[in-house]
């Protein structure tokens, strides 16, 4: 018997704007016979910024200091150190900005709304796909988990060729879910707005088509049919955590509640930070990196942003870490610098760093920042996100991870803008990895060898200067 066969884009279409992806399934196999007549792993590309940076003398430790919790990724990772950006360099600002507007960028910032210039992901994007994503994709997809609010280029990582945000930045939990997988209205007796929303869960919209999926008449096999139903559990159970659903009434869940964190001015009052305790941080950051994951893996989005604390983020951390089954440090900053506002917040261990000293404080921030990357690094290389050439979408996709400044330090830019800290995936094998690689090259030449092994003939930077390659980085 021919075995009947599902293309990958198959979504689940509701009412109104929601539409649902399904997971690779064994029917969405491109049979050998026509595997060179589709493309079956599509083009991806993913900025990841974590916010304060690694002084560039912890991480020539590698795996042994602050980026340990990379190390069981690592033989999928290229960590590049030795990266410039100083010609990102904004007379009259602070390179917390600066390095943060040239992530990704390789570009000074132009003005408090704008990058110098696109992103690489927006390069890939527009490269790959000129006439637009397919239907019923996200273009774009920006969020994250962030407070110091100052600056677009602070938090955003993703801009258009003009230097314009290339999406809206989803700072909660639940409107990142929204933008995903849409948004259920129906009108509630007193038509007061709050008991109109999401009154149902969006999988009821796709009921219908969930049953022909499942049914005798599926074109799916037995463990595919499996699949599905977890799939669809999966995102029933991250609509709940993001819209903090208490209960369900029949047939819907509850009217969900707010983010647990503080957003708006109020996250950034006045600059000087605020009080956050590591399970509140943890917790909505992780779900946020779920469902970023999930909007990945069931391929509702291929482009975009995703951001872990801000460029020259205040906060006043508390709480025990651990990693590994073991304890790594206890988080109390305004008690251990003995200061209230901005001067308690984890942003001075940076400003304190000294090659000189154990700089305890700041090794830990920096090995919990490493850790909370790895978590979403992580969703995206398992069995749920296997692409049909048998590699996750971790190994396929072209994912960056950048920080602001290779040194915490304000009293010297060219030192504070070089040894910015670097990692990408492998791409589908364009680029090496599994090394830890001293390039000691401009950020604007390692991103345009990544941009010309991606297959884009445009460049990053002014036009009359000399590309070179950076050629130890490709595969």
């Amino acid at each position: 018997m021919t075995r009947r066969s599902i293309s990958r884009r198959t979504l689940l279409r509701g009412l109104g704007t929601v539409t649902v992806g399904l997971p690779f399934l064994e029917e969405m196999a491109v049979p050998k016979a026509a595997a060179a007549e589709a493309a079956a792993v599509p083009v991806r590309a993913f900025n990841v910024f974590f916010g304060l940076g690694i002084p560039a003398p912890l991480q020539q430790e590698g795996f042994e200091g602050v980026l340990e919790p990379l190390k069981p990724l690592q033989d999928k990772l290229l960590v590049m150190r030795g990266v410039d950006h100083v010609r990102a360099d904004e007379k009259g600002i602070n390179a917390h900005y600066d390095g943060a507007a040239a992530a990704f960028t390789a570009a000074p910032p132009e003005g408090e709304a704008k990058a110098g210039g696109a992103s690489i992901d927006q390069m890939v994007r527009r490269q790959w796909y000129p006439d637009g994503l397919p239907a019923g994709m996200v273009p774009t997809l920006v969020g994250g988990t962030f407070f110091r609010r100052s600056r677009v280029c602070r938090y955003v990582h993703s801009f258009n060729p003009d230097g314009t945000v290339a999406a809206t930045m989803q700072e909660k939990p639940r409107d990142l879910f929204e933008r995903v997988f849409g948004t259920v209205e129906t009108a509630g007796a007193d038509g007061d707005e709050n008991t109109q929303r999401l009154r149902r869960s969006v999988l009821d919209a796709v009921v219908d088509q969930y049953k022909f999926y499942t049914g005798a008449n599926s074109p799916l096999g037995a463990t595919s049919k499996a699949r599905v139903t977890e799939h669809l559990e999966r995102i029933r159970e991250y609509e709940q955590r993001a819209f903090a659903l208490k209960g369900k009434v029949p047939g819907a869940p509850e009217v969900p509640a707010g983010s647990r964190l503080l957003h708006g001015g109020a996250a950034d009052p006045g600059g000087e930070g605020i009080d956050i305790t590591l399970e509140e941080l943890t917790t909505e950051w992780r779900l946020m990196a779920e469902l970023y994951a999930l909007a990945v893996t069931t391929d509702r989005t291929r482009f975009g942003a995703l951001t872990f604390l801000a460029a020259g983020e205040r906060i006043r951390l508390t709480g025990d870490y651990e990693y590994d089954g073991r304890r790594v440090f206890a988080f109390d900053d305004a008690g251990q610098r003995k200061r209230s506002g901005s001067g308690g917040c984890s942003h001075e261990w940076w400003h304190d760093f000294d090659e000189k000293k154990t700089n305890e404080q700041l090794r830990a921030h920096a090995h919990l920042k490493m850790r909370e990357v790895a978590y979403f690094l992580s969703q995206l290389d398992t069995p749920d996100a296997l692409d049909p050439n048998g590699k996750t979408i971790l190994e396929n996709s072209l994912i960056t991870i950048s920080t602001e400044s290779g040194d915490g330090r304000h009293n010297d830019v060219k030192r504070e803008l070089s040894g910015v800290f670097h990692a990408i995936t492998g791409a589908g094998g364009r680029f090496k990895t599994g090394q830890l690689l001293d390039v000691k090259a401009e950020g604007l030449d390692v991103y345009n060898t990544m941009l010309a092994t991606m297959g884009v003939t445009q460049r990053l930077g002014p036009h009359e200067r000399a590309f070179t390659p950076v050629d130890a980085i490709i595969a």
